[in-house]
């Protein structure tokens, strides 16, 4: 969700500014760690001593529900979920649905029949727990599926998962080096279904 179909970096790195320098940390260096993985997972990471980090993720996520301004789709991307089939497509995000749902409706993302969001597995991104999960609910196998990521965490849950990967860029400040397909934005991206019920995805000449 977070950088793939709406970009909510400004509002994120807000509040983990905030909080990386209640604890001391280096603020450059810990902000690009965050993206693409559940909040007690990389507080856990950091392994501060006296911090709990399910209660840490707790505080967090009021803070970030509470700081929605700047929240927008990454273009293209509103009419490229619209013109795919409801039922074949799932949003899968590290955020709590409480939050992401705030998200989706600050960007004006539509909002998807299928989600599967923090509280649903047991192991994040870079597991490939979430990508599996949402196949299943979708009644698919994994490598039947595309995955559109922007974070490394969700790149390598993707992979893990056996399912193809798009690379999404439009947040990324200096070039990602991938051996996957990459798209700045949606705007050229069209969709069919050919005989055979398969989704296809077709770039335009003008921006292949």
């Amino acid at each position: 969700m977070d950088g793939t179909v709406l970009n909510s970096i400004a509002a994120a790195e807000r509040v983990w500014t905030t909080w990386a320098n209640r604890h001391g940390l280096d603020v450059a260096s810990f902000l690009p760690t965050i993206h693409g993985r559940r909040a007690r997972e990389t507080i856990a990471a950091l392994k501060l001593p006296g911090i709990d980090p399910i209660a840490e993720a707790e505080a967090l996520l009021k803070a970030e529900a509470a700081d929605l301004d700047g929240i927008i789709p990454i273009p293209g991307a509103v009419a490229f979920l619209q013109s795919l089939p409801p039922e074949r497509w799932a949003i899968v995000t590290s955020a709590p649905r409480e939050l992401a749902l705030l998200r989706i409706a600050a960007a004006g993302i539509p909002v998807p029949a299928m989600m599967v969001s923090a509280e649903d597995v047991t192991h994040g991104k870079p597991a490939p727990d979430c990508f599996l999960l949402a196949a299943k609910r979708l009644g698919v196998e994994a490598r039947d599926c595309l995955v559109f990521e922007d974070a490394p965490a969700g790149i390598a849950a993707g992979e893990a998962s056996g399912a193809a990967v798009m690379v999404i860029s439009a947040t990324h400040v200096h070039p990602v080096v991938t051996q996957h397909a990459s798209i700045a934005t949606y705007d050229a991206l069209g969709v069919a279904t050919d005989d055979n019920g398969w989704i296809a995805l077709a770039q335009s000449r003008a921006a292949a």
